[in-house]
């Protein structure tokens, strides 16, 4: 045979034209991860500026707060019950870029700590929100916007009706209804039962949240998790920092009523929810009468913030724009407000 007539192989380094396998396109696998790589804490100070505890003057209560964002109005969000002010962690990080947002851990929730944990009446609930304020901003406030999930949509809606913030410029409330949360009364102690009450790790608790569906978004869960949970010497393992079921007692006072108080709210209001069969027949009145914006959030479970913080960002700036609320309350084109001191 010709040795002429073989085709030579090209050496190493030559420049000659290859034609890939049609494997060789194909992605790199990322790295399998581990449960515990997976579900692990995320620290508050990636999405939050600072953390502080507000001592409330003459009593033993210190109120946790996370804080991030230096100028515009203060929305100031109150969490769902078993939640914690971490809830709102994933949006502050892109709130803050255009507001100041303030998120308290309530009584018996968190990182606060009161001489009474497990009185969660609605009357007592509204004086600590009042009482953070008052401690953190003294008597002139900023324009603040209350938002509140679930139970704190209830506390945010009662202080806004007390009409005893004159600084309150907008109220948001996520996804609790008068008439669905009273229908839903007879059977919270057994939702509270049948959860899962002891984690051997954070990790643990993160995913059952995962896997449960009590969240869908994997890095909220991660960061606000474990701020719900505590450890129990005891059993050496981490239990739930809520004692709620203890706290039945207060549950109707939390909602009775709720629809005619936000209606009567004289500030911009607005109720995302996360269904469509949600309003009872007050707020369906309202909302024909124009007295209320509603956003009806798709593809979200309970707890919108966290399982679509950029969608929920994205509402509640739109909502502080279109209302034209700034740092000292609604402002109107033309009108200039005095210069106020910061506090």
């Amino acid at each position: 045979m010709d040795s002429s007539n073989l085709t030579s192989l090209p050496e190493e380094g030559s420049e000659e034209t290859h034609h890939p396998s049609a494997f060789s396109s194909a992605p790199t696998r990322p790295p399998i991860q581990t449960s515990s790589q997976k579900y692990a804490p995320l620290d508050w100070s990636h999405y939050f500026d600072q953390e502080d505890d507000i001592q409330i003057p003459d009593s033993d209560d210190v109120f946790h707060v996370y804080m991030a964002g230096t100028e515009g109005p203060v929305i100031f969000c109150l969490h769902g019950g078993g939640y914690s002010g971490l809830s709102f962690a994933l949006a502050a990080s892109k709130i803050k870029e255009k507001a100041r947002i303030v998120a308290m851990d309530l009584r018996g929730h968190g990182k606060t700590s009161t001489q009474n944990d497990v009185d969660l009446s609605i009357e007592r609930l509204c004086s600590d929100v009042f009482s953070v304020l008052k401690t953190m901003y003294g008597d002139a406030p900023p324009a603040i916007v209350l938002v509140g999930h679930s139970m704190g949509g209830a506390v945010a809606v009662h202080v806004a009706a007390k009409k005893s913030l004159p600084s309150l410029a907008g109220l948001v409330v996520v996804d609790v209804v008068e008439g669905t949360a009273m229908a839903s009364l007879i059977h919270i102690q057994k939702i509270l039962s049948n959860r899962m009450q002891h984690f051997l790790t954070p990790e643990k608790a993160i995913e059952w949240s995962i896997k449960s569906g009590s969240l869908r978004n994997i890095d909220s869960a991660c960061v606000s998790i474990p701020s719900t949970l505590k450890y129990d010497d005891s059993k050496k393992c981490y239990t739930h920092r809520a004692r709620l079921e203890e706290t039945e007692q207060f549950w109707r006072g939390w909602y009775e009523g709720l629809s005619e108080k936000f209606l009567s709210s004289p500030v911009p209001k607005i109720l995302l929810l996360a269904g469509t069969d949600r309003l009872d027949r007050t707020l369906t009145i309202g909302q024909m009468q124009g007295k209320f914006q509603m956003v009806v959030v798709r593809h979200t479970g309970h707890a919108i913030q966290e399982d679509v913080p950029d969608e929920f960002v994205t509402l509640i700036l739109n909502f502080i724009s279109h209302n034209r609320i700034g740092p000292n309350g609604i402002e109107i084109p033309g009108l200039r407000r005095p210069p106020q001191s910061k506090p």
